[in-house]
């Protein structure tokens, strides 16, 4: 794990580069919106393709939190590694990006974002499996500080960016419960019925506020959690995915505890309705009290 100076801005990097690279290339990758990890297209295409959010990832205290699923693409890592769990070596493989899915009722249960499909020596489908990629959800407003720095990169390196309420930050919370538990309930229900295996490639900040997971040996296992981090090269000063071993889990028991609350005291929860019911009572008191003043005061005033 890398610790980082903590900033006073939260961008990390900004269209693949550093946001204090001003080299030529990463010039022309701000200059023309580029992605270089792999999207679809050239341009980076995230939550607009005519005015793209270019930040791959942002500082979360002192450390870098991938925020852009597009950047766990780099070198394709994340395909070869998800090979390896679903394939025996030597397998003839290739992959394919965003394939709907569909239930038994032809109905979208949404994209897998990378499939990895293994065929023979005529080229027909033998296997295959799912790969989800997990970037962490960004709270408060990261296009403002954005916009500031693409007017003058050189500039706005060391851009000061006030702690207000909307300062960007990692939700992990929101990441978990509102996009990964869906996607491995509705996908991976899925994939599970058809005893297919699924990786899911996540930042290793995002995985670490997950609950302990049951883990299995690699034989057992029909998920696997690839795990990875940003760390700088010591050649160029970007920024390159560095991966972990993976998590072997069995996907039953793994999706309960994740989506599963970690229950807290009843105790306090009593109070809290005790408290509740006391100030309920009270402001019920206040309103009567008031009414009967107003009715007195309308009588008196006759």
């Amino acid at each position: 794990m890398k610790v980082y100076t903590v900033t006073k801005q939260p961008m990390a990097e900004v269209f693949g580069f550093p946001i204090d690279d001003m080299s030529e290339e990463a010039s022309r990758h701000r200059q023309h919106r580029l992605c270089p990890f792999n999207n679809r297209v050239p341009s980076c295409t995230k939550d607009k393709a005519n005015d793209p959010l270019g930040v791959c990832s942002i500082f979360d205290e002192a450390e870098i939190t991938i925020t852009c699923p597009v950047r766990f693409r780099q070198d394709w890592r994340i395909a070869t590694d998800a090979a390896a769990f679903f394939f025996p070596p030597n397998t003839r493989w290739t992959s394919l990006t965003e394939i709907r899915l569909l239930d038994r009722h032809g109905k979208s249960a949404g994209n897998i974002d990378v499939v990895l499909v293994a065929y023979d020596e005529a080229g027909q489908v033998v296997d295959f499996g799912a790969l989800e990629v997990q970037a962490v959800y960004i709270s408060g407003n990261i296009r403002r500080p954005l916009a500031e720095y693409m007017l003058d990169p050189g500039k706005y390196t060391e851009l000061k960016w006030p702690s207000k309420r909307d300062y960007p930050r990692a939700d992990y919370l929101s990441s978990s419960r509102k996009r990964l538990a869906p996607q491995l309930i509705y996908k991976g229900g899925i994939l599970h019925a058809w005893a297919r295996k699924m990786a899911v490639a996540v930042d290793r900040s995002f995985f670490s506020t997950l609950p302990a997971l049951p883990q299995v040996t690699v034989e057992q296992a029909d998920v696997a959690w690839m795990v990875y981090d940003l760390l700088p090269d010591p050649k160029t000063g970007r920024f390159k995915l560095a991966s972990y071993e993976p998590i072997y889990i069995q996907f039953t028991p793994a999706l309960q505890k994740i989506t599963n609350a970690d229950p807290g005291s009843e105790v306090d929860f009593r109070h809290l309705l005790q408290k509740s019911c006391g100030r309920s009572s009270l402001v019920s008191m206040y309103r009567l009290t008031l009414l009967r003043f107003l009715m007195f005061s309308r009588l008196m005033s006759k």
